[in-house]
């Protein structure tokens, strides 16, 4: 036989197993991968459920009873802009236990034995327990912006990086979330998920922007937005956004190191009541309970919130000073 046509007949059968081969294995990468995303997005909504099975009842109807109002809605957006993974229902219930709490406590060192049966100081410590899961979320939004806004600048030189070596948006919001810290990678990881379900871009940032009330991120979002909309120079857009950050970070911090005088002394001059007040309770408490004696008690309770509200329109007084827009 001719040796050309044994070549060309073990050439072509190699070949067209080859082919094959390679058919299957691309088809089973193919479908691994796709396996791969949505599994990552099964495990979560299993790991929910498993959440939810650990709930009680009362949550339960209390989280269904607050999902459908506009106040519930706030709850959520509230906690997810401080990265709390609590629901609606969680955060009221944690309140209502801080607030009875702080009640016991504030009774239990009262003076349960005075002429002032009435417990105004359990009622007082519950209306203040109410309050320090609020004063922790705002302080964890505080703290989580910050960092937000100290790293988004050197998001926008990666982005600008990744855009000039020929990225796509999403593909450098991508790298975005790979090379970041969090809490900005934590976010545009979310964001560059979502447009992978099938999410329009603008839509993911605008759920972003929900959850990171940002000036300095409204203004990379608008730029996103304009620039898929009537086109240009994505990468020089946001250089110069970037630019402008960084002078409003450093401005920013220059104000605050020369108004850190002016709220420090405002929340020491805001607590000082309050600390004298309980060195007093503590050491001479017949002094104390002349606001409260039935005598005396519609003066001593007047005098008493006319100061309450004294401190706390000075303190916003001076806060409002302290508080420089730039």
């Amino acid at each position: 036989m001719d040796p050309m046509l044994l070549i060309l007949i073990f050439g072509g059968g190699a070949a067209v197993i080859l082919l094959v081969i390679g058919v299957v294995v691309t088809a089973r990468s193919e479908r691994s991968l796709v396996e791969e995303r949505l599994g990552r997005y099964l495990e979560e909504e299993q790991i929910e459920e498993k959440k939810a099975e650990r709930t009680s009842p009362v949550g339960d109807w209390l989280n269904r009873r607050l999902e459908r109002s506009s106040w519930g809605e706030g709850i959520a957006r509230e906690l997810a802009r401080a990265d709390l993974k609590l629901k609606p229902g969680e955060y009221i219930a944690t309140m209502i236990i801080t607030g009875l709490g702080v009640g016991f406590i504030f009774w239990w060192l009262s003076d349960r034995t005075s002429d002032f049966p009435i417990p105004i100081f359990g009622i007082v410590g519950f209306v203040l327990g109410l309050f320090v899961p609020r004063v922790f979320v705002r302080r964890k939004q505080g703290q989580r912006l910050t960092r937000f806004n100290d790293q988004l600048a050197d998001m926008l030189n990666l982005m600008v990086n990744g855009l000039r070596a020929g990225y796509s948006t999403m593909q450098a919001m991508e790298a975005v979330s790979k090379e970041m810290p969090p809490p900005i990678s934590d976010e545009f990881r979310r964001v560059v998920q979502e447009m992978q379900l099938g999410i329009p871009m603008d839509s993911a940032l605008a759920n972003l922007l929900r959850r990171i009330p940002s000036d300095d991120l409204d203004l990379v979002i608008t730029a996103i937005n304009v620039q898929r909309e009537v086109g240009g120079n994505l990468a020089e857009i946001l250089d110069t956004i970037s630019y402008t950050i960084r002078e409003r970070v450093r401005i920013k911090g220059e104000i605050r190191v020369l108004t850190s005088q002016v709220i420090y002394s405002g929340r020491f001059l805001a607590v000082m009541p309050l600390i004298i007040s309980g060195v007093l309770w503590l050491v001479n408490r017949p002094y104390m309970m002349q606001f409260f004696n039935p005598e005396t008690r519609i003066v001593g309770i007047a005098a008493l919130c006319t100061g309450a509200m004294m401190v706390i329109a000075g303190y916003f007084v001076m806060t409002r000073i302290a508080n420089i827009e730039v």
